[in-house]
């Protein structure tokens, strides 16, 4: 009777074994899935104070869980024995080529090669269970809640920049193509000053931060400072307030875009002069900040440079140079003598001046599209969007590589964090407004139809935390800023921070 050769009893030993393990995979299915049974009739049997809705939502995503790692853990079992049948080829093969004179050098790398294969696939099967795991928890939470509260509406053309003051009185600031800026009254939507210095579209509007005083860029390659004071109109009637939108303003949504010919503005006082004009760029001035204190501001131009300047003598202090192309942005830390600076050459620059004698600058290089925009948030941390549709948060201290990256469907314009909430505000090319948190979970979209939300372009977004009615305001290219009311439930953001425990 013929003996089997030591190769096929080995390979018969390895079939049996795979098959034995498999037969023991499908049991633990099984009684896993006879156990899972258990708790539940358990946990539904306890006296608990959550909601049986709640209760329910949780025992389905723990469920989800589970049998999301048990396959994942399944997964990992199959990968190492690939490992291992892999080595033990490789380490054969070894053996029969010495020969050939392979040095343990080459066979080295192969071997090397091929785990790292394999261990990065292990990583991507990883990674996609965990993004259904949380992905479960995005859709089963509870959505924010987003109002309209207000539309300010009295530009003649598109407006580009919002802002809201941080003195009292609290007013909103709107920069728009029409040369002009406006200032209006929160509450009443009523427009309270008007700036006509410029000569070309107005860009941007920054305010001080401890006097009434604003900073605006422009198309006529200038900033101006410009002192403004204003008197609230009287509170309208609790009744009038409670409604999110009067009847003019449904009458205006109706239509396309607000009505150029009646002119709000026309009422308000009107501010000609400048108290300081900054001039040295050569091209369009297309955003301007003020530095922490308020005694020098900075502007980005599309002559590729960004200027400092002390407002009080208005002399250049600093020429920030070293992009390649056009800058979009700037905006300055709250806290901290820091300047960020965007640009069309996909990247962000970090500029120091914590030092006086030392000016140290940092590239940021993540985006494949112009950088529209990048701001400050609170800690370490900056977040940029550009047109490639992605939005990324940075930790200063570690530039090589974003924390979170948010990807949507449309360009991005001015975004705008929410300090206290640790909200981010996306403006859309395609006319939609998203939410989102410092991880990337997404927390809502503002409502957009015939009769509200903007109709073209969103240009950029400001945040008021002080504000008991309004805390978050658009504006667009139809002519008009939006006040809005969000609210995000505990619940949901306690579910961000599970998220993001999971990513991390």
């Amino acid at each position: 009777m013929p003996t089997e050769s030591g190769s096929c009893s080995a390979a018969r030993q390895a079939k049996q074994k795979r098959k034995s393990h498999s037969l023991s995979i499908r049991r633990t299915n099984s009684s896993e899935q006879e156990r899972t049974g258990l708790p539940r009739d358990m946990l539904e049997g306890q006296d608990s104070k959550l909601p049986s809705s709640v209760r329910s939502t949780l025992l389905e995503l723990f469920g989800q869980i589970e049998r999301e790692f048990e396959n994942l853990y399944i997964e990992n079992l199959e990968l190492r024995r690939e490992i291992e049948t892999l080595n033990e080829r490789l380490a054969a093969e070894g053996q029969a080529i010495d020969g050939a004179e392979l040095s343990k050098g080459q066979l080295k790398t192969k071997a090397s090669h091929s785990t790292s294969q394999l261990s990065q696939k292990l990583k991507t099967t990883y990674k996609a269970s965990t993004s259904k795991i949380v992905s479960s928890f995005k859709t089963t939470t509870s959505r924010a809640v987003c109002q309209l509260v207000k539309e300010y509406i009295g530009h003649r053309d598109g407006i580009w920049d919002v802002s809201v003051a941080r003195t009292q009185p609290v007013v909103l600031g709107t920069a728009s193509a029409d040369h002009t800026a406006l200032l209006w009254s929160i509450e009443t939507g009523r427009s309270l000053a008007k700036y006509a210095g410029h000569v070309g579209s107005v860009n941007s509007i920054k305010f001080h931060p401890s006097e009434q005083l604003a900073l605006t860029a422009s198309g006529d390659q200038t900033a101006h400072v410009w002192r403004y004071a204003v008197q609230l109109p009287a509170p309208q009637p609790a009744a009038d307030s409670s409604q999110l939108c009067g009847e003019d303003e449904v009458e205006c949504s109706d239509k396309d875009e607000p009505d150029a010919d009646a002119d709000p503005s026309s009422d308000c006082p009107t501010i000609r002069a400048p108290l300081t004009s900054l001039k040295s760029h050569q091209g369009v001035v297309i955003a301007a900040d003020w530095l922490v204190g308020g005694k020098q501001a900075v502007t980005a131009s599309w002559d590729r440079t960004a200027n400092l300047y002390d407002v009080e003598t208005s002399e250049l202090v600093h020429s920030l140079t070293g992009h390649d192309q056009e800058l979009t942005h700037c905006c300055t830390h709250p806290t901290q003598r820091l300047v960020v600076t965007s640009s069309r050459d996909t990247t962000f620059r970090l500029w120091d001046f914590r030092d006086p004698s030392i000016h140290s600058v940092n590239v940021f290089q993540g985006h494949t599209d112009t950088v529209t925009s990048a701001v400050f948030t609170v800690g370490d941390n900056v977040v940029s969007g550009s047109d490639d549709r992605t939005v990324k948060v940075w930790d200063l201290k570690n530039m090589r590589s974003p924390i979170a990256t948010i990807r949507t469907d449309s360009a991005i314009n001015r975004i705008n964090v929410c300090v206290g909430q640790k909200i981010i505000a996306l403006p859309h090319d395609n006319r939609q407004v998203r939410l989102f948190d410092m991880s990337g979970v997404r927390l809502a979209r503002l409502p957009r139809s015939s009769r509200q939300g903007h109709r073209r372009m969103v240009c950029g977004s400001a945040w008021s935390e002080d504000h008991p009615v309004c805390n978050l305001f658009t504006c667009g290219f139809d002519r008009q800023a939006i006040g809005w009311n969000i609210n995000i439930p505990a619940l949901l953001q306690e579910n961000c921070e599970i998220c993001l425990d999971f990513r991390s």
